[in-house]
């Protein structure tokens, strides 16, 4: 069984379900992230605020390293599952 995103998997029906369902509200809070810094940036830049656009920056450039762990740890996953079950 592959570890995968999943929302409806919180009922508990394995550790593979619960984990991608962790998984899945990583990716959804990373992108959320993403998008409200985005527009925070575009904000502050227009409004001429360098400290605003310094942190709203920082703020995107997290939002995108957090989706990308996420994304590679649904594979860092699958190996070790994969792993694990030939031990």
């Amino acid at each position: 069984m592959d570890v995968y995103p999943d929302f409806g998997a919180t009922s508990g029906a394995g550790i593979q379900a619960v984990l991608g369902a962790l998984l899945t509200v990583v990716l959804v809070v990373a992108v959320l992230m993403i998008l409200v810094s985005a527009i925070a940036w575009a904000v502050a830049s227009s409004h001429g605020s360098h400290t605003g656009v310094a942190k709203a920056k920082a703020g995107l450039f997290v939002g995108i390293a957090a989706a990308a762990l996420a994304g590679a740890g649904v594979a860092w996953l699958n190996f070790l599952i994969r792993v694990g079950s030939n031990l």
